[in-house]
């Protein structure tokens, strides 16, 4: 470690946000880059703890002491060679990745864990800013492969796969490439410039992107291996009276509309503005649904959970190192929303379009009697996560779904078809940017031994 004591000497400084009454105006990220000085510092607070529960916590295994220690000598590049030896988006992860390994460092036992997302975050965006360098293979084995979908799974599993040597093709229904990276994380969390980047990066490298369509089982069979990255993209419906009621929409197709406007395609169908906004499901999604009504110009935000209100501080139930169960209050909530929890909703009411939400406090799931009232609103986004993927791809590949509708895997992503594996949300269920990053890696490393093997 660069300062042995440097965990006693410097005080945890977290990054700084754009004032909220001049980000909410506008689509551009929130968070202030950091000062070299800055970063470099808080990079010095990494101790020499012996066990690094970070890796624990990180799913990609990053080598988080060693770049924290490159950082606090001045060696960034050193650094950013580290961090991209097992991370391919940094530039993403340090934007959007909830941070698990802070919760996992030994400092978070005193609440002040090393700020490792803003140190990653720099060491990402010093890459950007010099551009980013294409690694393409020496050699091509001729062997072609398919990535089925353009989320980050897809790309870490195409560019893993471009980087061995086979010729990848990427197909994406939607017209651009990326997946929710592009269409469902708002620009004030990730700006689609940093992800174009990326995507070019790709394409230096070899990687064809098919964006427009999704191709079908016939197609495929032309390939010697397929990855299935198509996400968990059918939403978790609520099936109440009153769900067909104009106003009553999923979040994702609200987060869509708007970024394909930031992004200077057509004006949003859904919009907020003016109107009295609740938004149902508590998590990411959720809080994007909130930053970007309160940009619309919404005349209020309600964000409601059927779970009761998490506890402020980890419970004995929840020790260091795990994920810390507690109250989280995202940067979109503190730009003006109300939240309120335990409430579930009954019906949605109006005529023709809907004016307010019948709804009932909760218990474990259940309704306590006497305590009914409606909630006033002209739009209600409905964000309670996802169900699973689309099937029918998958079965039409003749693979295998677990009881949930997902694709099964083993614990390296292969799939019951010999040349089909499959990453990320398809096979694990809605889950984090960076779970999969490092299924996309696996299944390429799988797809690269078999098409090797052959």
């Amino acid at each position: 470690m660069t300062e042995p004591r440097g965990f006693l000497q410097i005080a945890k400084k977290k990054e700084r946000e754009r004032p909220v009454a001049d980000r909410v105006r506008d689509w551009r990220e929130i968070v202030v880059p950091a000062a070299r000085d800055e970063v470099a510092a808080q990079a010095k607070r990494c101790m020499d703890c012996g066990v690094p529960f970070c890796h624990r916590g990180c799913p990609l295994g990053n080598l988080i002491p060693e770049w924290n220690d490159l950082v606090g000598r001045g060696l960034d590049d050193e650094a950013i060679a580290r961090l991209e030896r097992t991370n391919n988006f940094p530039e993403i992860t340090g934007r959007v990745c909830p941070a698990p390994c802070e919760a996992s460092c030994v400092l978070e036992l005193e609440g002040a864990s090393v700020t490792i997302k803003t140190v990653e975050r720099t060491l990402a965006d010093r890459a950007l800013a010099r551009g980013l360098r294409p690694r393409p293979a020496a050699k091509r084995t001729g062997r072609r492969a398919a990535v089925v979908g353009s989320g980050p799974a897809g790309l870490a599993a195409a560019q893993e796969l471009a980087r061995a040597g086979h010729d990848v093709v990427v197909f994406e229904r939607d017209d651009r490439a990326g997946g929710l990276l592009r269409y469902g994380i708002p620009d004030f969390k990730l700006e689609k410039g940093v992800l174009d980047a990326r995507l070019d990066q790709l394409r230096a490298e070899g990687v064809a992107l098919r964006c427009g369509r999704a191709p079908d089982a016939s197609e495929l069979a032309a390939f010697d291996a397929v990855v299935l990255a198509v996400g968990a993209r059918r939403p978790r419906d609520l099936a109440v009276p009153g769900r067909e009621l104009a106003g009553v929409a999923f979040a994702m197709d609200f987060l869509e509309q708007q970024n394909r406007s930031v992004a200077g395609e057509k004006a949003p169908a859904l919009v907020a503005t003016g109107k009295r906004v609740v938004v149902i499901g508590g998590g990411d999604t959720g809080s994007d649904c909130v930053g970007t009504a309160i940009r619309q110009g919404a005349a209020s935000v309600l964000q409601l959970e059927i779970l009761p209100r998490p506890s402020e501080s980890r419970l004995a139930k929840n020790p260091w190192p795990e994920w810390p169960l507690v109250l989280r209050t995202s940067s979109s909530h503190e730009e003006g929303a109300a939240r309120d929890w335990a409430v579930m909703t009954r019906a949605f009411v109006g005529d023709g379009a809907v004016r307010a939400i019948s709804a009932v406090r909760a218990e474990g799931f259940q309704p306590v009697a006497g305590t009914e009232h409606e909630i006033p609103c002209e739009l209600v986004l409905l964000a309670m996560g996802f169900v699973g993927p689309e099937p029918e791809l998958a079965r039409a590949l003749g693979v295998e779904l677990d009881a949930r509708g997902n694709v099964r895997v083993d614990g390296a992503q292969r799939t019951s078809v010999a040349n089909v594996f499959a990453a990320g949300d398809a096979s694990r269920g809605q889950s984090l940017v960076v779970w999969a990053i490092a299924d996309g890696r696996r299944a390429a490393a799988s797809a690269d031994a078999y098409l090797r093997s052959r």
